[in-house]
């Protein structure tokens, strides 16, 4: 018989400090890391880098999930990306075989860590105000970038496990 497995993320109670209102982003992005730490961290490269059906390849989510939760982070602090976010949102494009998992799982931890801490600062007062968000400014508030940023962050770790899954041969070939 084996061990039962750890409950998800949400079914571990509050995450310490975080405001209630900002629980299920706090969850969605400690599950959005797991995860992608649990199914990816171990990928040898070809799998990595394998562009299924020129789909975009584990190794682009990986680095999209930290690149944009970093912007929306940003957006969602009222302030404008830097030139170095700017560069970093045309490296996630990059096809890059020499790069091994763990080079892109720091950098989502690390950005997941930054994330959490800003959850915690954030005064619920403030959910509702106005952010602008890329050059074009479009509206919305800090409430939707950090929502967003958990569904975001959440949706690009399902690309993870699926595309593993499709390179790996998991799913038959429609005939």
């Amino acid at each position: 018989m084996t061990a039962p497995s750890k409950p998800e993320v949400w079914l571990c109670g509050p995450v310490s400090g975080v405001p209630a209102a900002l629980q299920p982003v706090a969850h969605a992005l400690l599950q959005a890391v797991e995860d992608a730490e649990r199914l990816a961290a171990d990928l040898e490269p070809d799998v990595l880098w394998t562009r299924p059906g020129g789909a975009a390849s584990v190794g682009f989510h990986l680095r999209h999930m930290a690149g944009s939760l970093d912007r929306l982070m940003t957006y969602a602090r009222g302030e404008p990306l830097s030139e170095a976010q700017r560069a970093a949102l045309t490296e996630e494009q990059e096809y890059t075989p020499d790069v091994e998992a763990a080079a892109l799982l720091d950098p989502l931890r690390e950005t997941v860590e930054r994330a959490l801490e800003q959850l915690r600062a954030t005064d619920p007062e403030t959910l509702d105000d106005h952010r602008a968000v890329g050059r074009a400014a479009l509206p919305s508030s800090v409430r939707g970038l950090l929502h967003h940023s958990g569904e975001h962050t959440a949706r690009h770790a399902g690309q993870v496990s699926t595309t593993i899954r499709i390179v790996r041969g998991a799913f038959p070939s429609p005939e």
